[in-house]
């Protein structure tokens, strides 16, 4: 069987890599998980390039695939295995701070359930309709309009209570 072509793969990953973080980072909440997303949605991309690369779009490809698993996580959450040390070093990357530079907002998106983050993240960073969050997790529209007004209210609770208490 020929090896599948991977250069238009490495150069994709070379150019998108900072973006699909940044992506991941709002998706989990944190580093290491964003890191283990970013890096599992691109093996999954990788091993379907061919099909993926005639996509319009191979970027949303990924970023839907990252919402999928986040979505998905409790159910895999079994099968994780924990090492006392991370094989990689972190990315650098300066265009983070505008996703993490508010500790009070990261902290309390943080608190969001994953489902909710993936509806949030779908319509305000993606773009989507509802119909379009709702095929994406696999939901109604009404669920994903229920789960963002849900997160929205989170949210501004959340803030308002940081910003009475240090006022």
């Amino acid at each position: 069987m020929p090896q599948p072509d991977l250069g238009p793969f490495e150069e994709f990953v070379e150019h998108r890599l900072p973006a699909l973080y940044r992506y991941a980072r709002v998706l989990t909440g944190n580093r290491h998980d964003a890191e283990d997303l970013v890096q599992e949605a691109l093996t999954r991309t990788g091993a379907s390039w061919r099909r993926v690369r005639r996509k319009d779009d191979p970027e949303g490809y990924v970023r839907m695939t990252m919402v999928r698993l986040v979505a998905n996580r409790r159910r895999r959450w079994g099968r994780e295995e924990l090492t006392p040390d991370p094989p990689d070093l972190a990315v650098a990357d300066r265009g983070l701070d505008r996703v993490t530079g508010d500790a009070g907002f990261t902290a309390a998106l943080a608190g969001l359930g994953p489902r909710m983050r993936g509806v949030l993240v779908l319509r305000y960073v993606d773009q989507l309709s509802d119909p379009e969050i709702a095929q994406v997790l696999g939901c109604s529209a009404s669920t994903v309009r229920s789960q963002a007004a849900r997160a929205l209210a989170k949210l501004r609770a959340t803030m308002t209570a940081e910003e009475e208490s240090r006022g």
